[in-house]
């Protein structure tokens, strides 16, 4: 099955087709991480993307129930140099290829991803489609630029809940072997943890804190959240543009204060529009396991994992009121910030890092240690 992977400058890369055959559209980003693919497939933050992933061999352990962040992949489409036909690994239920023509998405391999990468680099992630249906490039180049931009876009209420439910943490599967980690048998802390796209691993990462977590539509409003009379607030990661996402800023100016607060990625940025910041869209966004990232008040530097195409402007937040924590080293984004009088932090990386390495777990704690704090 032969496809075709076009941008909307007109740059066109032919390969091979495998998963779903069709076509599919979105911004394309590539992703730098050697390991967790699947794990990729299923960040509902890449709702809207096609993945390049730079790791030349793609789909060599095959799938597994337990390594889904979401309940089915959100990537539009994938984009790598060898897509494996077959799995060697004891945890596989399923090859990579038959997983994702279940879920229908389109895969390009044979691809020169060097090139891809590159390219986007140079000129900024770009609007694109894959095909194994259509045959002429300048027909597909000419969807690609009807694609609405990602810039402007909510999609954090497309991909949430549509109802509240409790997290019950999945130590019954017996592939994920670290659910077995001690977990507290009766949580004595209550987390409602605000969904605008949320992976699986930071309602396991909560849990094993010691809290219960009842998880809540992106548009629940902040009255309804402390009615559920929780001890600390959680805002997840999640997809699109965080400027029109005005109703979660809107919760969070109430809620700031009232109870503790901990966003991670959208939730980071939704905190800095709420305490009058100002966001802006990066050249080609971070996406991978490998970035440092230095905490201003230790000044030790953590390996972290970033999925991200948008970011908080460090010039636009008031530093009188507001501790500017974490900065990435490879660019001076501004990756964490703490507010010196209300209960509220936040991180643009993923300390749940799934998949990526676990340097930032502490903060988790340090979420814990707020609440109780709070509670004195």
């Amino acid at each position: 099955m032969q496809a075709i992977l076009a941008l909307e400058d007109g740059r066109i890369f032919r390969g091979e087709g495998h998963g779903a055959r069709g076509e599919c559209y979105g911004e394309v980003v590539f992703n730098t991480s050697l390991t967790g693919y699947q794990e990729i497939f299923t960040d509902p933050s890449y709702a809207g993307q096609i993945v390049v992933l730079t790791n030349p061999q793609i789909g060599n352990y095959g799938t597994n129930h337990a390594d889904n962040e979401a309940n089915q992949p959100y990537i539009e489409g994938l984009v790598t140099r060898e897509f494996s036909p077959i799995s060697s690994n004891w945890r596989s239920q399923q090859v990579a290829d038959e997983y994702l023509e279940r879920f229908k998405v389109p895969v390009i391999s044979e691809i020169d991803t060097r090139a891809v990468v590159r390219h986007l680099r140079n000129h900024g992630v770009m609007r694109g489609v894959i095909s194994s249906i259509e045959t002429d490039p300048d027909v597909l180049v000419q969807k690609a630029r009807s694609l609405r931009k990602m810039d402007g876009t909510d999609l954090a209420s497309v991909v949430t809940t549509k109802a509240r439910y409790e997290w019950e943490h999945d130590i019954h599967d017996p592939l994920h072997q670290e659910d077995l980690v001690i977990a507290p048998e009766r949580p004595d802390l209550h987390v409602v943890a605000y969904d605008f796209g949320i992976k699986k691993n930071i309602l396991r990462m909560l849990s094993r804190e010691g809290c219960r977590v009842t998880v809540v539509p992106a548009q629940t409003s902040a009255e309804d959240v402390l009615s559920l009379n929780p001890d600390g607030i959680f805002l997840s990661n999640g997809p699109g543009d965080p400027e029109p996402v005005t109703y979660a800023q809107e919760n969070i100016r109430q809620l700031a204060g009232r109870k503790p607060m901990f966003g991670i990625c959208l939730g980071h940025q939704l905190i800095g529009l709420a305490l009058g910041g100002k966001t802006y869209k990066l050249r080609f966004g971070h996406h991978g396991g490998n970035h440092p990232v230095k905490c201003t008040e230790t000044g030790k530097v953590e390996i972290t994992c970033h999925n991200h195409n948008f970011a908080v402007d460090p010039d636009s937040i008031n530093t009188s009121e507001v501790d500017l924590t974490h900065i990435d080293l490879n660019d001076n984004t501004l990756e964490g910030l703490r507010h010196r009088n209300m209960p509220l932090f936040s991180v643009q990386y993923h300390p749940e890092a799934s998949p990526g390495p676990h340097d930032s777990h502490y903060l988790f704690r340090d979420f814990r240690k707020m609440m109780e704090d709070w509670k004195k």
